[in-house]
């Protein structure tokens, strides 16, 4: 039975997640949102301080009126919001705002220097495209090794590290997997690529809204380098991302974005660039984003970012011990051990393509979820053992089906009552595979945005 406990207090902070939404002709439900690991609904306060705000909106830096000078001490200061929440030093580390978490990694990619002579990057084989594709054509790239289970290989990295000697520039890593929820360790990672004369990027995408980060610690061995993420997925709408590291890295050479406000003095033959994160940060930046992120942030502290995770951590285990009871689920990942992972889950139903069953679940049950690679192409291939026959025949033929899972992720509004209906529509659909098969494979082409409603 379900108890007041079940309905988290967190939900009533969080805007739109009693909308109802249509569902068929003349018929309407509250929408069970699944897919939070890619975009998070607003937090009702973000919304509340980006309207109080927009009244004072106005140009920032260098304008002297009031509403600007209010506009860019808020701009600010949100640096130093952001700086304490995740434990950065301002006194060596600089604060960018960037449109996401891509172009984060993107622009550290353009301006991380071959320091002495180091031209290694070390990923990760469970990375987002986001963090592989950018060091490509700029450093030689190699992969650090995941285990049965997917999850990454310490011994691996370290034995990369000491193949590489001392030409390893960076090792960068997902604070959490988006495809099987693991959270790396990457405190552990940070000792490793110190003790390597080597630094460590995390990508925080899946991780700033879910565990607190503290990016300089007490035994400097541990602490993090460079800290990439997006406020879209710590309930932030308004488009901004953020990149963190130290001043140092962008002291130096031109900015990879010139423009208005990198600049101190300009004339047709010479720059002098500002400092940063200034000298990064080109053309009218997006300071309604910039405020969205700090009322996140703020509210998150305040609800505490370590009971969001304890309650999220509940909620995955009674999801994946109710999936274990659906007929024909097949989960990735490792599914008895809870202590290192958020609430994503990956899964597949056998005998139903992972595209209709997502499709299935949405217009049949209103759970909104995701489906295919989710930006991770190497570690879907590797948790659903593609061979490379069929990877090549997909790659020229791309008409043939692509495989894929089903993902859902958890927001730390949604509760168990979600996943029982969840639960309840899978095992109607396993049970009924054939009815369902029809109606949704043999016209996929209307499976899509069917509903006139949009």
């Amino acid at each position: 039975m379900l108890t007041k406990n079940d309905f988290p207090y967190f939900r009533s902070y969080v805007h739109g997640v009693n909308i109802k939404i249509p569902l068929g002709k003349d018929k309407y439900m509250t929408e069970i949102n699944f897919d939070n690991a890619a975009t998070t609904p607003p937090l009702k306060n973000v919304l509340y301080e980006v309207l109080a705000f927009s009244s004072m909106y106005s140009s920032i830096h260098r304008g002297t009126g009031y509403k600007s000078r209010f506009s860019s001490s808020m701009y600010e200061k949100s640096r130093e919001i952001i700086a304490k929440f995740m434990g950065a030093d301002l006194s060596k580390d600089t604060i960018i705002f960037v449109k996401n978490t891509t172009e984060a990694i993107n622009k550290l990619s353009y301006r991380l220097d071959k320091k002495n002579g180091k031209n290694v990057i070390l990923s990760t084989n469970m990375e987002h495209h986001s963090n592989d594709l950018p060091w490509r054509e700029k450093f030689k790239v190699d992969y650090v090794d995941i285990d049965e289970k997917g999850r990454l290989s310490l011994k691996d990295l370290e034995y990369k590290l000491k193949k590489y000697s001392d030409n390893v520039r960076l090792v960068t890593v997902a604070g959490i997997s988006n495809v099987t929820g693991y959270i790396n360790p990457i405190y552990k990672i940070a000792e490793l690529a110190h003790r390597y004369n080597s630094e460590i990027l995390v990508d925080g995408a899946q991780l700033a809204a879910h565990l607190p980060i503290k990016m300089n610690n007490q035994d400097p061995k541990h602490n993090i380098d460079y800290l990439v993420f997006s406020a879209h997925k710590m309930y932030a709408p308004f488009g901004i991302g953020v990149l963190i590291g130290p001043k140092s890295t962008f002291e130096k050479g031109a900015p990879d974005y010139p423009g208005g406000g990198t600049v101190e003095i300009v004339t047709h033959d010479y720059v002098k660039w500002a400092e940063p994160p200034h000298k990064e940060e080109a053309g009218s930046p997006n300071i309604i984003g910039v405020i969205a992120l700090s009322a996140a942030i703020k509210t998150l502290d305040f609800l505490g970012i370590r009971s969001i995770h304890e309650y999220e951590k509940k909620l995955t285990e009674y999801a994946i011990e109710g999936l274990k009871t659906v007929p024909d689920i097949e989960m990735y990942g490792d599914t008895s051990n809870y202590n290192d992972r958020v609430g994503i889950i990956t899964f597949n139903m056998k005998g139903i393509h992972h595209e209709t069953l997502a499709n299935i679940l949405s217009y049949e049950a209103g759970i909104a979820v995701r489906n295919g690679c989710f930006c991770a192409h190497p570690y879907l291939h590797n948790l659903l053992n593609v061979s490379q026959e069929v990877i090549e025949r997909r790659i020229n033929d791309s008409s043939l089906p692509h495989p894929g899972m089903v993902r859902i992720s958890f927001g730390m509004y949604n509760n168990k009552y979600e996943v029982d209906c969840l639960i309840n529509a899978l095992n109607k659909i396993s049970i009924n595979k054939k009815y369902y098969l029809n109606k949704y494979e043999t016209n996929k082409k209307s499976t899509r945005f069917i509903s006139s409603k949009f």
